[in-house]
């Protein structure tokens, strides 16, 4: 049975950290379970007591401010609580772990830690958090220029075993009122400078069915703003959908600063490159393996304007992400070597240093990855790597070249892959009008005004709230989720993201481009089906198809064909996506 506890009335001590020889650590590994299953997310057929189910394709939430009973010789509590402590957890892969580190070696009687941050921290600066830390803007719980973590997100769909179609929900908690608290009962012995694991179940379907059962049919969105049921209900079965199943005792690990075990890297080689990043934008996780270098950078720009990669020397990658297009070619399909044309719209290529996934279905890790795939591709560049290095290796720079940038002449795809890296990850925009309104250099008009309003604003007729609601997808600085979702697009032979993970649950998903320079990117949507903004638009108000692979934040407006918005609303948008536009990537103007 969950122990609620409650620390108004209690002392509580801050951890300090003790010596090594004292210090313990207690990890949390949280598995998510439904009816007692351990599950992994996505999921598409989650039973319901009613007979209708859910499917789950996404479960996030932040966990803060641990709090350990310490029992006393006399039977009594201690509490010690460790500050300045987060962790983000995924459901993605069914179970995550997390460590309180530094503990006294003594016994303990009750654990306790909160869903969601105290105000000072949920209003704090996202972007100071370094690559990694669980605040770091990049795992997509924060309200962006609204200011505010979400606390706990849950998305998916929702078919009731009779009555109204599918539809989908979206629950984004936040807020200091939605703070929750979970009062667990823990008995661990740590006198014996042991660690110990405890094993959390966390059961996704109470947060539906707990307490307070969830009429999702009822309301399919919630914020978490004050008076909002929905909110007030979901915290509740959140708190009381934790147990402690087991508890396991282990050795002290390896350290992971231990200097014997960490892998070898390259010396540097060159001179270092700033990496420069302007204020309100998140702190990227640049290569440490190969740190950024003028040279490499040289390199890798060479070779993405290079012919050479090519078979016949007719194409470069700079062929399908012209500087004229905002690095993308203004077709609707790009072409490759002999004419041949693709199957995809090719994608925009500013701010790569926070994204970690490549191409329109996510199939590559990494950018050396992808930078290497099109001249391979028999519809691109129609070349092998091997070929590719024996053409640089008897050219009469590229040697030289290879040598500044790595301290020897050696080619290979690995190093090509590399160099072609650093000089993308130098591709950046962040000043577009928008940006300099934002830093007051400049003032957006009236329906500018208007436009970025609609965009941040969810559609909730409930709370009288008539937004676009496109920021779910587009939010952040970047205007990008980097993500993968099914947005309502009519499907082709294209499955998207299925065909890199085989899950139906992922049919029809593509990565969620950039909007900055979105203006200068036409055509639009994977395969390039929309030539205008005014279309995309009209596609989200009147032309969702509303299958069973359908987005969460576009399914739970069932019915209406998309997100009601007047032509004076989409005028205002469309003014607010030009403002995002990036001089430095705007066509440069012909000589007559």
């Amino acid at each position: 049975m969950t122990l609620r506890v409650v620390l108004l009335l209690l002392a509580i001590a801050p951890l300090a950290t003790p010596r090594a020889a004292r210090a313990a650590d207690l990890t949390l590994e949280f598995r998510h379970l439904w009816q007692g299953q351990v599950v992994s997310l996505p999921n598409s057929n989650l039973p319901l007591p009613d007979g209708g189910h859910i499917a789950l394709t996404r479960l996030a939430y932040l966990i803060s401010n641990p709090v350990v009973g310490k029992l006393n010789a006399d039977g009594s509590l201690q509490w010690l609580q460790r500050e300045q402590w987060q962790a983000y957890v995924d459901a993605t892969d069914g179970l995550a772990r997390v460590s309180v580190n530094g503990l006294p070696r003594e016994k303990y009687a009750a654990l306790q830690f909160q869903i969601g941050l105290d105000e000072e921290t949920d209003a704090s600066d996202p972007n100071g958090y370094p690559a990694g830390h669980p605040l770091n803007p990049a795992h997509n719980l924060h309200w962006s220029w609204q200011g505010g973590y979400i606390f706990l997100a849950a998305e998916g769909r929702f078919s009731p075993a009779t009555g109204p179609p599918a539809m989908g929900f979206s629950y984004h908690l936040g807020n200091a009122h939605n703070l929750m608290t979970v009062g667990l009962p823990l008995k661990v012995d740590l006198t014996k400078n042991q660690n110990a694991t405890v094993i959390i179940d966390f059961h996704l379907d109470r947060i539906f069915s707990g307490k307070n059962p969830i009429d999702i049919a009822d309301q399919t969105s919630t914020h978490g703003r004050k008076g909002d049921t929905r909110a007030e209900q979901l915290t509740q079965n959140i708190e009381q959908a934790f147990d402690v199943r087991q508890l396991r005792y282990r050795n002290q690990p390896k350290s992971n600063n231990d200097d014997s075990a960490a892998p070898a890297h390259p010396d540097l080689v060159g001179t270092p490159k700033p990496f420069t990043i302007p204020k309100g934008f998140p702190i990227p996780a640049l290569p440490t393996d190969f740190p950024l270098t003028q040279e490499r950078v040289d390199l890798g720009k060479k070779l993405f304007h290079d012919t050479l990669l090519s078979r016949d020397s007719s194409v470069s990658c700079s062929s399908c992400h012209q500087s004229n297009y905002a690095l993308t070619d203004g077709l609707q399909f790009s072409v490759g070597i002999d004419g041949k044309e693709g199957t995809r719209n090719s994608m925009p290529l500013a701010n790569l240093a926070w994204k970690s996934s490549f191409f329109w279905d996510g199939r590559a890790p990494s950018l050396r990855e992808q930078a290497l795939v099109p001249i391979e591709d028999p519809v691109e560049m129609h070349e092998s790597l091997d070929n590719v290095t024996e053409k640089l290796a008897d050219s009469q720079t590229y040697p030289d070249l290879f040598a500044e940038a790595f301290g020897d002449k050696q080619i290979t795809p690995e190093r090509i892959g590399i160099a072609i890296e650093q000089f993308l990850l130098t591709l950046t925009s962040f000043d577009s009008k928008f940006d300099r309104a934002m830093r007051g250099e400049a003032e957006l008009t009236d329906e500018e005004k208007r436009g970025f309003e609609l965009f941040f604003t969810e559609y909730e007729p409930r709370r009288e709230l008539y937004g676009a609601d496109c920021f779910h997808c587009h939010g952040g600085a970047f205007f990008t989720d980097h993500d993968f979702h099914n947005n309502g697009l009519s499907l082709s032979e294209d499955l998207g993201l299925e065909k890199v993970t085989g899950l139906e649950i992922d049919r029809g998903k593509f990565s969620t481009p950039t909007l900055r320079n979105v203006a200068l990117t036409a055509p639009y949507m994977h395969d390039g089906r929309f030539d205008t903004l005014e279309q995309v638009l009209d596609h989200y108000t009147e032309g969702i198809d509303y299958s069973p692979h359908l987005d969460p934040n576009l399914a739970k407006h069932p019915g209406s064909g998309g997100i009601p918005l007047s032509e004076d609303d989409k005028a205002a948008i469309i003014a607010f996506l030009k403002s995002l536009s990036d001089e430095q990537f705007a066509p440069v103007p012909q000589k007559s």
